[in-house]
């Protein structure tokens, strides 16, 4: 099969066309993968969390009675804050023996006080001091939460001592 000569200019016009389309591009991907993989690199740095891990932002940890295993509270641990929920039916007051001199001024207190010793050596910011909010229904605790605790070995101790106290608070109020 011949082609005409207008035929063969027309496809050599759209072939040089076709391939100054394609150089440029070539060029504007390769542009943007060097965007890209200057933005991955700032995320690397930055400890940018996987969205794989998104997932398992929140644990959701039981506190249950020491003596018979029943349910106390749930602890939601994020990497900002503990929150500890009370069960319904869980009828503690703030006053009771061990929450107040046990629970918040010794663990939490100390806790606040090595942040604070921090936050003066200029190791710390205010913002990052551990921080404890306590909400009531009246007078009945319900949820205490814990900002900027920014150890797991806190988490720990917070959730330990929350279990210990809730126990012992359960025992003194009968």
């Amino acid at each position: 099969m011949q082609f005409s000569d207008d035929q063969v200019k027309n496809a050599l016009e759209t072939k040089e066309r076709l391939g100054a389309e394609i150089q440029k591009h070539k060029e504007q991907i390769e542009m943007l993968e060097k965007n890209l993989a200057l933005i991955d690199s700032i995320l690397k740095q930055q400890s940018f969390t996987k969205a794989s891990a998104l997932n398992k932002m929140q644990q959701v940890i039981p506190l249950r009675k020491n003596t018979d295993g029943v349910l106390i509270a749930n602890a939601y641990v994020t990497p900002d804050e503990v929150s500890i929920v009370l069960e319904d039916g869980i009828e503690l007051k703030e006053d009771i023996h061990p929450f107040k001199s046990f629970f918040l001024e010794r663990i939490i207190g100390d806790m606040k006080r090595k942040d604070m010793a921090d936050l003066e050596k200029g190791a710390l910011d205010q913002e990052s001091v551990i921080n404890c909010l306590i909400n009531k229904n009246g007078s009945l605790l319900r949820q205490i939460i814990i900002k900027n605790y920014r150890q797991k070995e806190r988490v720990n101790e917070i959730i330990n001592t929350a279990t210990w106290s809730f126990s012992k608070m359960i025992e003194n109020s009968k």
